[in-house]
């Protein structure tokens, strides 16, 4: 049986050793890690030079080790078609208009036709109220639309 395959996104990997002690931070950079650590070899994992290009622009402490993390995984590319559907939603206001954002990550897992893209972002992206909005303009485009979830729902549920 074939695993299925997963876009990691930028705050995923860099929760992984988020030093931030609010208690979101703490829960998420738990969750990250359990995920990380114990499940992801259930999925085949995909990100992009947008997240290399994300996480080298800031620095923060655990960057290091995020970009290890994505060392691990298969980048796609940023074709044409990609940067076509990237725009569509930014225009489409589906995703906020940055270019190097939501909109490109989104883009990428629709166009290589990812089944889930993986994010801690629940206000674009792991989203129920805008899910069908992207499934519209996903649908207009010709494009399948990922599941987007959080890297807690790719786990058996239980308290971190």
């Amino acid at each position: 049986m074939e695993r299925p395959s997963v876009y990691v996104e930028t705050s995923v990997v860099s929760a992984y050793d988020d030093e931030r002690t609010d208690w979101v931070t703490l829960n998420q950079r738990a969750i990250t890690r359990r995920w990380w650590d114990e499940y992801r070899d259930q999925y085949d994992l995909f990100s992009s030079q947008a997240v290399v290009e994300e996480l080298s622009r800031c620095d923060f402490p655990g960057r290091a080790t995020a970009l290890r993390m994505v060392d691990e995984m298969v980048l796609l590319p940023v074709t044409e078609e990609v940067a076509g559907a990237a725009s569509t939603y930014m225009e489409r206001f589906v995703m906020p208009k940055d270019a190097m954002g939501d909109a490109l990550h989104l883009a990428l897992a629709s166009v290589h036709e990812v089944d889930i893209l993986v994010t801690w972002n629940c206000k674009h992206l792991a989203n129920a109220n805008k899910f069908r909005h992207i499934q519209t303009v996903n649908l207009r485009l010709g494009l399948l639309t990922p599941q987007m979830v959080t890297p807690q729902m790719l786990q058996p549920w239980s308290t971190p």
